[in-house]
């Protein structure tokens, strides 16, 4: 009866382990096209979502300690960057793209994931970025 006891309890951990939720899966881009006027990169996903980003987002959006800052409370806010262009896409691995900006920033590592994240979120990080800007007396228009 120990015996089963303890069989029953091997199956039972093993019926916990099973049951673990699953985890998330990777978000892959099937297609990357930069617009002729390179004011936007399109993105089609292996889940068929498409999503147009504006250069301007990704700009002000960026990835990068320039514009993320070190640490909680240290973004920043780049004024005048409505007309900026993407000069460069170069791959990161297999799990980004680098991207460069005509106004010399390069240093934006965006995952997969993140690129997905900013199509989704796109219309809220636009509005949040406004609002900086505005918070902050600037425009998006270059001086």
């Amino acid at each position: 009866m120990k015996r089963a006891t303890s069989t029953n309890k091997t199956k039972a951990s093993n019926r916990k382990m099973t049951q673990a939720p699953p985890q998330e899966t990777p978000i892959w881009p099937s297609e990357i096209r930069l617009a002729k006027t390179r004011d936007c990169l399109d993105i089609t996903f292996d889940n068929d979502v498409a999503v147009s980003l504006s250069a301007e987002l990704l700009r002000v959006e960026s990835p990068s300690a320039e514009v993320q800052g070190h640490g909680a409370g240290q973004k920043i806010t780049p004024p005048g960057k409505r007309l900026v262009k993407i000069t460069g896409i170069e791959p990161v691995g297999n799990y980004a793209v680098r991207l460069a900006f005509d106004d010399g920033h390069d240093t934006g590592i965006f995952s997969w994931a993140l690129l997905y994240d900013y199509g989704q979120r796109q219309d809220q990080l636009m509005a949040d970025y406004l609002e900086r800007l505005g918070a902050a007396g600037t425009s998006r228009d270059p001086h």
